[in-house]
């Protein structure tokens, strides 16, 4: 019996690639999709401790953290974080609170990915010893 004979192995090659190719693909779309999950929530953190930031300083006009923090995220998150919006609801006279919303980029048309982060401090006061 000579060597192969009675098997046939023709095209079992290209059959795995036909398999595992787009798992491969499939995979590195996931990471590249939690990466920019990931970057999102990043920012808008970010975005929110920069409006809390703001607005927390004796004296703040009305407005000034949630203004600082979109301006934040729409700079910073440029390209994976879509129409930030800020809200400062949850603020007490004492502490300050900003939530960040905002959309990620989706590698799947009609998927959406919603983040929301938020940050808190108290309010500046300035005493005497």
């Amino acid at each position: 019996m000579r060597r192969g004979e009675g098997h046939n192995e023709a095209g079992s090659l290209s059959l795995s690639y036909v398999i595992v190719f787009p798992a491969f693909l499939l995979a590195i779309m996931a990471v590249i999709q939690v990466s920019f999950w990931y970057l999102g929530r990043q920012t808008a953190l970010a975005a929110a401790r920069q409006g809390v930031d703001a607005a927390r300083v004796q004296g703040a006009p009305l407005g000034a953290g949630p203004g600082a923090a979109v301006a934040f995220a729409r700079k910073a998150g440029s390209g994976y974080l879509i129409e930030p919006s800020a809200s400062d609801s949850g603020s007490t006279g004492q502490t300050i609170q900003i939530q960040v919303s905002g959309q990620v980029v989706s590698l799947i048309p009609g998927v959406h990915w919603s983040i929301s982060q938020a940050a808190q401090a108290p309010v500046e006061q300035f005493t005497t010893p």
